[in-house]
């Protein structure tokens, strides 16, 4: 142990420094108003590739983010190094308020949902006719979970060469649901990518679809070249698609290159998502599914408080029985509110 004399002074005692640092805490956060905004195109383990601009970007999420999801479809503020050279990395300081937001769940028993893409203005459900067999319930959960997130859904429908459309279209007639019929030959003439081009055009479209139905491959005949996806094949003896999209990835479309990250000019944006097996609605509150309903909404006004459409006392049956809607479009609204309860392999 160190002893000083009699009289010290302030060159005898050692002083030691504070570790914790001297610079006060505070829960002021920088405001960041000189970050630059970007689009989001994919969410790679934890890496974040944004388009700013005419340069792609790599990015993560700062430490201020907290558990704040990052998503495809997201615009969000960055700051760093932005040269989108090799080997940088860019910060995520701000996600900007969201537009739309397309979730789901791992199950209906499953209370924690996921957010697939946000800013999203149309939900393109690929269904195949044949190989796999389309799957009605699966296209009525999709259906809901569109209307939940106010999308307009778009019915693509595929290899319309190894059987016909008539069968689903008449099953969605009193949707009025917007529809293409495509087949592999028109795809790769380039007739059918034309009309499913025309849907697209000046808006951001997430595809979502059962593995192999063939979204990506029609996915591949609408953008570029070179950024086309790798594609799979059904299993002959299961009957379903191996999963070659492992995640969702925005593209643009011809054309749309070099427009703003809102997508909201030029060609457009697709998303492309990884093949699905089941779309949980746990999330989903049913009251909100009206809204796709204009014909039948007002009806609901007399409706008994909770009511879930689909009991004794509703009054849209007063309202259908009075001529303001047709029987058929509220047999739709029950069989989408039934999906929500009944699990999509029933």
């Amino acid at each position: 142990m160190r002893r000083y004399g009699k009289n010290p002074d302030e060159d005898d005692v050692r002083v030691r420094p504070n570790r914790k640092g001297n610079r006060p805490r505070t829960n002021i956060r920088p405001k960041h108003e000189d970050a630059s905004e970007g689009f989001v195109v994919t969410v790679d383990r934890g890496r974040i590739t944004c388009l700013l601009d005419d340069r792609i970007v790599v990015a993560m999420k700062a430490r201020e983010l907290g558990r704040k999801s990052v998503v495809v479809g997201d615009r969000v503020a960055l700051v760093g190094d932005l040269s989108g050279d090799k080997d940088t990395l860019a910060r995520i300081v701000r996600v900007e308020k969201r537009a739309s937001v397309l979730r789901r769940t791992a199950d209906d028993d499953d209370p924690y949902e996921r957010v697939i893409v946000a800013n999203a203005d149309q939900l393109a459900i690929v269904t195949a006719l044949a190989d796999p067999e389309p799957r009605p319930r699966l296209i009525d959960r999709c259906l809901v979970a569109a209307y939940d997130a106010g999308l307009e859904p778009l019915l693509i429908l595929t290899k319309s060469d190894l059987a016909g459309p008539e069968k689903l279209l008449e099953t969605y007639s009193t949707f009025g649901l917007s529809h293409v019929v495509t087949n592999r030959d028109e795809l790769e003439n380039g007739d059918a990518a034309k009309q499913v081009r025309e849907r697209l055009e000046g808006r951001v479209t997430v595809f979502v679809g059962h593995s192999g139905v063939g979204k990506t491959t029609l996915v591949n005949s609408l953008v570029a070249k070179g950024r086309r996806r790798a594609t799979g094949r059904v299993n002959a003896v299961t009957g379903r698609g191996r999963h070659t999209t492992t995640s969702a990835r925005a593209i643009p479309l011809p054309g749309d290159e070099d427009t703003s990250p809102a997508g909201d000019a030029g060609g457009g944006w697709v998303i492309d998502t990884p093949g699905i097996r089941s779309f949980g609605l746990n999330h989903i509150d049913p009251s909100r599914v009206i809204h796709a309903f204009p014909d039948l909404e007002p009806g609901t006004e007399d409706c008994p408080r909770a009511c879930s459409h689909d009991e004794p006392d509703c009054a849209l049956d007063d309202w259908v029985a009075a001529g303001h809607a047709e029987p058929a479009r509220l047999y739709s609204l029950r069989r989408l509110l039934a999906a929500r309860e009944r699990r999509e392999g029933d």
